[in-house]
């Protein structure tokens, strides 16, 4: 490994806010950091968010907070992956606490195939069709980006997945999702 390609040399650029640096880190621990999420996880079944969201998380809020200063300390590899453990982790029981509080169901929101023993196997041409078109609704107020992002999470990708697809980051599709919200919002309020 060159000097140019250390661990150390990409964490001083990820300070100075530098892309290139960012992306480095991103492509040597992203699947450590899903792995460690999975792992941290066990058996528990998130519904909102899984280890490839808590990773990304914990990636993005690591490269804020370096480039704010917050992390004078972390100078290699070894400094970093305990610091990235630490936030991953806090991230992970983070989760699993906000699933756990009674207002999202006390931990007892059933899975997926719950919902086969009440829709059945197949749905009926009137839910598909109430389906659509309700789809269809919250579409049409997106421009065609924003709507590839839109159907991307409904097709069930990642926004890991959605960026490699778009080409572009995942900061970028996350902002995307913000933005589809807000006017998603507005549409049921008017």
């Amino acid at each position: 490994m060159s000097s140019s390609e250390s661990v150390s040399d990409w964490l001083v650029g990820v300070k100075r806010g530098e892309s290139s640096a960012v992306q480095h880190l991103w492509e040597r621990y992203f699947h450590r950091l899903v792995h460690l999420a999975r792992t941290r996880l066990g058996e528990a079944k998130l519904r909102v968010v899984d280890e490839e969201d808590i990773a990304i998380t914990a990636f993005t809020d690591f490269c804020r907070a370096a480039e704010a200063g917050r992390f004078p300390s972390v100078k290699d590899r070894d400094d970093l992956w305990r610091l990235l453990i630490r936030i991953t982790t806090q991230k992970t029981i983070d989760q699993l606490r906000r699933d756990a509080r009674l207002k999202r169901g006390g931990g007892q929101v059933r899975g997926d195939s719950a919902l086969a023993d009440i829709v059945g196997d197949s749905p009926t041409p009137e839910f598909a069709a109430l389906v659509a078109e309700e789809t269809r609704v919250l579409l049409e107020p997106l421009d065609p980006q924003l709507r590839q992002v839109a159907l991307a999470k409904l097709e069930g990708y990642h926004n890991g997945e959605i960026a490699e697809r778009l080409e572009c980051s995942v900061s970028t599709v996350e902002r995307k999702l913000r933005l589809i919200r807000e006017i998603w919002k507005r549409e049921v309020e008017s």
